[in-house]
């Protein structure tokens, strides 16, 4: 399986952790690990909310060469 999401990487650029974002977002903690490992993906409206808790675009949270439409 593809890498989708950056998320792991954006964490570590912006100095978070994956436990302060599952408290922002009011998830479970493994919630937000599959999202880290590429297992699973948020859906848009949380990618979202996730682009605005980071301060980054949903583009910045996206690898690119790997999303097809």
């Amino acid at each position: 399986m593809k890498d989708v999401n950056r998320l792991k990487v954006v964490l570590v650029e912006k100095k978070r952790t994956s436990k302060w974002l599952c408290e922002q977002l009011d998830v479970n903690p493994s919630t937000v690990s599959k999202w880290c490992t590429n297992s699973s993906q948020p859906d848009l409206e949380t990618l979202m909310k996730i682009s605005d808790l980071l301060g980054v675009s949903v583009d910045n949270l996206l690898n690119k060469n790997n999303v097809t439409i």
